[in-house]
């Protein structure tokens, strides 16, 4: 009797991927599934978590009165957000399953795209309902330490840097396509009146009406349709671990340098997605014909994101510590080449500055996948969902780090080019320990 067949309604009676009769006959086809919906929540989640960043950038234009340090700490509050609720998160998949968590999860977009739907239509908006709702965006990115060690119990060791390449990738082009809709949306009233009515988006070349509640009113129904998928066809794998239980990971040394190593990855992509926006207008707004920002920043998540998805298969194929060196080198190399565009005189210095910036987002993107193909080699199952969950937690705090430290330079210096030398010394740390605890010869955890 197969193990579908002897299965309750919500959870399979036995998982074993690495058995290859059961993985045709059986474990194929329910994991791949499962990775379809999962990914297109995640994709979801992303855009909820990243919402925020595309609209702060028109709040001043229809008459919100703030400043660079207002708009830069609400760019900042859904990252502080999104790493606590990873690490509650991480926890869950062992304890609840994965079909309750990523159902509920999935509603849980509806709090703060509903909010942020209401709120920017009101200027006199209090801004500490302001950035209580950008802290409500964050849900959306601690959906992602349960949803991908979900998808890490469902597949064979083999194929773990494809799907979570795939996943991680496909559900990180949330934040490119929130990034690249959202002036497409706002501009017109596809949502009718219910939505509610205009405002006035005030330019150098007069005013232009918009609905920027589409923003975030845009992906309810989605999110409805997201749920109801997971709830009806999901599955939970027999893997159960009580809360005391999971902690085991913080006794391995191997669990803090993998943080340290997808902080330089994932920290980075998420980081940098959630600043892009405000650094091309604080840096290159001012001049005549500046960029338009929101023109530009979903290049550098799309370009992140697909190279996630392009490199969980190389990684399968050569190894993840292997790829994570050149993800490192690469990072390291963009990093120090972005302060050269840092200071600029004119509009000519940005096509380099756009440059390094994508080549930061295309490294990061590698090394996110190069990374979650290490993490199932480290670890045995179990503890490998867990890894994944914390590091990931940790790596979420990157759009909130990154948006205070480059608020925090701005104000001493008056330009952020300081925090790229920080960020780039702290890749050549991390090029350091990957090399010598993965993958130089005699290492002490090849993979």
């Amino acid at each position: 009797m197969s193990a579908e067949s002897r299965s309750t309604p919500s959870e399979l009676s036995q998982w074993l991927p690495e058995e290859s009769a059961f993985w045709s006959k059986t474990g194929k086809r329910i994991a791949w599934i499962t990775l379809a919906i999962t990914t297109f929540n995640l994709l979801l989640a992303f855009a909820t978590w990243f919402m925020v960043s595309a609209i702060v950038v028109r709040l001043e234009g229809i008459g919100f009165p703030y400043d660079t340090t207002q708009l830069f700490w609400l760019t900042a509050m859904p990252g502080l957000a999104a790493g606590t609720f990873r690490i509650a998160h991480m926890f869950l998949i062992p304890m609840i399953g994965s079909r309750l968590t990523i159902t509920v999860a999935t509603l849980s977009l509806l709090i703060p795209c509903i909010g942020w739907g209401f709120a920017v239509q009101n200027p006199s908006t209090p801004y500490g309902v302001m950035l209580l709702l950008a802290f409500l965006a964050g849900i959306g990115g601690g959906n992602f330490s349960s949803f991908m060690p979900s998808t890490s119990l469902f597949f064979p060791k083999r194929l773990q840097g494809t799907a979570l390449g795939i996943q991680a990738g496909v559900g990180n082009l949330g934040v490119s396509i929130v990034q690249f809709l959202v002036p497409w949306v706002i501009s017109a009233g596809i949502l009718g009146s219910l939505a509610g009515g205009t405002q006035t988006l005030t330019r150098a070349t007069g005013g232009v009406e918009i609905y920027l509640q589409n923003a975030a009113f845009l992906w309810n129904p989605l999110i409805v349709a997201g749920a109801l998928l997971a709830w009806l066809l999901l599955r939970n794998v027999p893997v159960h671990a009580s809360f005391s239980q999971q902690l085991d990971i913080f006794k391995e040394k191997h669990n803090w340098v993998m943080t340290s190593l997808y902080i330089m990855t994932f920290g980075s992509f998420s980081g940098f997605a959630a600043i892009f926006p405000l650094l091309i207008k604080k840096l290159y707004g001012g001049f005549e014909n500046g960029p338009d920002a929101l023109t530009y920043a979903f290049l550098g998540p799309l370009v992140g994101s697909l190279a996630r998805v392009g490199f969980g298969p190389i990684s399968d194929r050569f190894g993840g510590a292997r790829v994570t060196q050149i993800s490192a080198i690469g990072m390291l190399a963009c990093a120090v080449g972005v302060t050269f565009f840092t200071e600029p005189t004119s509009l000519g210095q940005f096509p380099g500055f756009l440059s390094c910036m994508l080549g930061l987002f295309f490294f990061s993107g590698v090394g996110n996948a190069s990374t979650f193909k290490q993490i199932p080699a480290i670890f045995p199952p179990r503890q490998a969902g867990g890894v994944i969950g914390w590091t990931a937690a940790i790596a979420a705090y990157g759009p909130f780090l990154f948006s205070v430290l480059i608020l925090w330079v701005f104000e001493a210096t008056g330009k952020p080019t300081c925090f790229f030398y920080a960020i780039a010394v702290f890749y050549v740390c991390n090029l350091g320990l990957n090399w010598w605890y993965y993958a130089r010869a005699g290492a002490e955890r090849p993979c």
